[in-house]
Parts: structure tokens; sequence; C-alpha cells
């Protein structure tokens, strides 16, 4: 027996808001996305329990219309006040009516479903796994706002640093770890992050407290930025992206007073990442700069990093430059890991071109155009991927073929040519 998308969809929900009243011990992490969004959990990790569902939420929410009439044929579900209220007759009986007209896969996905299940009838589901595999409610937006909205209240001085970063959440980032090529060292270093933030306390406990900053080195286009985007989503932290040129006021002593709101909202907003790109803009050589402004902005910018720290404060500290020989020597020595991006090796490129292309069609062979691509960077290698993609579409065909390839070569080292220019002379 089977039954359709819709009706499935309305069971679940029904035996989610049953399940959920029934248990106190189930959060807003046991709830799917769009039961968050049916029941209205935005902003907050608490929910306001008894759950209940009517028409009016399930057509609001859900697009299904007539959400009574479709359940006429459930032998589980009753309709009250003329579809102000949607129940389950009893919870077992439409368990097993649920299992039977084909809800298993719901069921995997739901954790409030999952935690009932996995002890129901001998139900093959696990609890822990649907939760970890739940998007987090402190991964959306609208949680991070709330949080966000809080602090600016509290703190007016703060509203200024907001116009001077990127504020992601982790569900608004598109990188994604998974499709990352890491050296070892690099993924060493994410897991020494991972094994801090669980142990913070112990690392506290013998203060042990210069762990969680980190600078990453290399030229453009190897990763750094992609790495440090990826993180908030593998680490489920929001991420304050700031470019030291644009906190650079044209009033020089307001920079100073700039890096310290950035620096205090982080604070704020911990558990979080400060990335701060273009770090060799301001924290360059303070030889080659005698004007007083910027030498008290670079002062200012090593006294923050001083002052924040992954175990006292919660805040993961990313620096990313394509220049480290203008860094103040005071700059490198405040970071506890430099985390070097090089161009790709042989193999490195293979691994990144088999990502790229993957769900591709293509006619050309990836270990001979690894070799072939020596010296570029990974942004190099999607740029000509990307390129050779269009000039088979371009040319209406769905397969890359070597022709293509040839042109999106010929695109990056045209780049190249252009970059290397000096047109100025």
């Amino acid at each position: 027996m089977a039954a359709d998308d819709e009706t499935l969809k309305l069971i679940e929900i029904l035996l989610t808001a049953e399940l959920f009243n029934s248990h106190q011990n189930l959060d807003a992490n046991d709830l799917t996305p769009e039961c968050r969004n049916l029941f209205t959990v935005n902003g907050t990790a608490e929910v306001k329990r008894p759950l209940h569902v009517s028409e009016g939420m399930v057509r609001r929410s859900l697009g299904i219309e007539n959400a009574c009439r479709k359940l006429e044929q459930a032998p589980v579900v009753t309709c009250e006040e003329f579809g102000q209220r949607i129940k389950l007759t009893a919870l077992e009986p439409a368990a097993r009516w649920f299992l039977k007209i084909g809800g298993m896969p719901q069921i995997e996905k739901n954790p409030t479903l999952a935690f009932f299940f996995e002890h129901f009838e001998s139900t093959k589901v696990s609890y822990e796994k649907a939760r970890q595999d739940n998007p987090p409610i402190e991964d959306t937006r609208v949680f991070l706002q709330s949080r966000l909205t809080k602090i600016l209240a509290d703190d007016e001085r703060l509203k200024n640093a907001m116009d001077l970063i990127i504020l992601s959440a982790p569900e608004e980032v598109e990188q994604d770890f998974n499709d990352l090529v890491c050296t070892r060292a690099q993924e060493n270093i994410i897991r020494k992050i991972q094994v801090a933030r669980t142990h913070r306390d112990i690392l506290r406990r013998h203060r042990i407290h210069e762990v969680g900053k980190l600078l990453f080195v290399g030229p453009p286009g190897t990763g750094k930025t992609s790495l440090a985007l990826a993180l908030a989503r593998k680490l489920h932290l929001p991420l304050l992206e700031v470019r030291l040129s644009m906190i650079t006021s044209q009033y020089l002593g307001e920079t100073s007073k700039n890096i310290d709101r950035i620096f205090e909202l982080a604070k704020a907003l911990s558990p979080c990442i400060l990335f701060i790109d273009e770090f060799d803009f301001v924290a360059k050589s303070r030889v080659a700069d005698d004007h007083g402004a910027m030498k008290r902005a670079v002062n200012s910018l090593l006294k923050n990093i001083d002052q924040v720290s992954l175990i006292r404060h919660g805040v993961l500290l990313v620096g990313a430059t394509n220049h480290p020989q203008l860094l103040d020597e005071a700059a490198w020595r405040r970071f506890d890991e430099v985390v070097e991006f090089g161009l790709p090796d042989r193999e490195m490129r293979r691994a990144i071109l088999e990502k790229v292309s993957t769900g591709m069609q293509y006619m050309f062979d990836i270990p001979d155009l690894a070799e072939r691509t020596e010296g570029f960077s990974g942004a190099d290698l999607r740029i000509m991927i990307k390129e050779a993609l269009l000039s088979s579409l371009m040319d209406h065909r769905d397969a890359i073929n070597i022709t293509d390839i040839e042109r999106g070569i010929t695109v990056v080292k045209n780049r190249d040519t252009i970059r290397s220019q000096n047109w100025l002379s």
C-alpha cells in the first residue's frame, strides 16, 4: 500500500507534533527545518509546547490545500473545529499505519520520529544518525539574526561594526569541506581545532589558551578563503568576514576604533569564526610607514589578536594573506599555526579535477590533464573546466572534449598574461 506524498507529509507532521509534545527531552534540533517553519520555531532553540496542526498552517507553510479532505481515508486522523485542529486518534495505530503506507524514508530523516520508532516494533532506524544529519537550528540565518538583534540592542557601538563585515550563518555558506582538496597538514590542523573546541574545559583548566589563531599563507587561488568559509559549515559556526582594506577609515584615527569594534562583536557573537582577509593591508612592516595613526592601527590589531582566544572566548581567528613578506614580525608571532597553501602538485590537481568534473560528461583523461596543468592553482583548474563546459554547450554538446579543454587552458593562460602586465610603464 502506498500513499501519495501529501498524505505522507501530513501524517509525518501530525506524528511529529504528537511525539514532540509527549517527550519533553526533545528540542528544536529534533525538528526538521520544515517542521520548525511550520511550527514557527524562529530565532530560538526554545520551543513552546504544545505543538498543534491546522489546515491553515499546512496551507501557508506546506502549500497543501484541503488537508482534512485529503485525510478522510486515513483511519487514524480526526479534524475538529472545521479544520482548526487536526489530530491523531491514537499514537501507536497511527505509527503502524504510517509504516504501512511507506513512511520509512521520512522517519529516517526526522529526529523526532526516529526517537520513537527506534524502539517501536523492531523498526531499523537510528535516532542518533537522524539528529546528526538534521541541520541544526544554530546554523540558520534566523537564529543568528535573533542573537545579533539582542547583542546590538545591548551595545549601540557595535552597530558600526556591522557596516565593516560580511556576516554569514553556516547554512548560507556555499563552500563545503567535502568539495575541497586539502593537504594532510591542513586536515591535521582542522582536526586539532575540532579537538580543542571539544575539550575547551581541559585546556582552560591547564591554562593553555593560545589555540585557534590560524594564518593562511599562499598565492591567490589556492583555497585560503574557500577553506575559511567551509570551516563555518563544518564546525557549525557563524562567520564574520572582514577585509582590512574596508576598515581603514579615511580618518585614520577611526581605523583603530573599527578594529576594536569588530573584535568586540566577534566575542559577543561567539562561538564564531573571525576571518580577516588581506591581513597584510594593515599588519605590514611598521618600519615602512611612519604615519602615527597607521602605527596605532597596527598596534590595535596586534592587541586585539592577543586578547581573543578560542579557548577563553570561543572565537576562531583566521587571517589570510597573499603577501606574507609584508607582515609585521610581531604579527607573525601572534599566530599559533601558519597554514601553507601552495600550488597543487600533480596528485592534488588530479583530485581537484575529479571533484570539479563530478557529474559532467567528458572525453578527456584526467591524469593526463593533471600532468599538463603544472603551475595551475585550484581556482585556475575550476576556471578551465567552467570554460570547457561553456564551450561544449555553445556547440550544442553535453560532453566536454579535448578541444573544449584547450579553450579553457587558453583562457587561464590569457588571464595570467594580462595580470602580469605592467600597465603603468
